[in-house]
């Protein structure tokens, strides 16, 4: 039994190291534009439901604020805050939880790019 405890302990501090907080890391979106994420932002309506920094109207208050989306560790509180789920997310959140309110949204792969990169750079609260 001796031998396997080593080999536990190890496995435990991998296991730990997954679940080391890693929102204070670059998140950057290949080829992804905040200034025309944040256009698109207002051109899809995006504000209709989300509190969104740079966008003063409409404000809207029955999805979360992304203000300080850059800092979060997750997405919808359930998904890992990195840029490819982020992508796919903001594309069609219902293929990633069937379960959330976010409609799908009618973004090309470069739009929903851009609007990532326009959400990482929201990283104050």
């Amino acid at each position: 039994m001796r031998r396997s405890l080593p080999g536990l302990f190890a496995f435990a501090l991998v296991g730990l190291a997954g679940c080391v907080d890693k929102a204070d890391l670059p998140r950057p979106v290949a080829q992804g534009d905040p200034a025309r994420g944040l256009d698109v932002i207002r051109q899809v309506g995006c504000a209709a439901c989300h509190a969104i920094p740079g966008v003063a109207w409409p404000e809207g208050r029955s999805a979360g604020a992304l203000a300080g989306f850059g800092a979060r560790p997750l997405i919808a509180g359930r998904l890992p805050n990195q840029p490819d789920v982020l992508v796919r997310w903001l594309i069609d959140a219902p293929s990633l939880d069937a379960g959330t309110a976010m409609p799908p949204m009618p973004l090309t792969q470069a739009q929903a790019r851009d609007v990532a990169a326009y959400l990482y750079e929201l990283d104050d609260d």
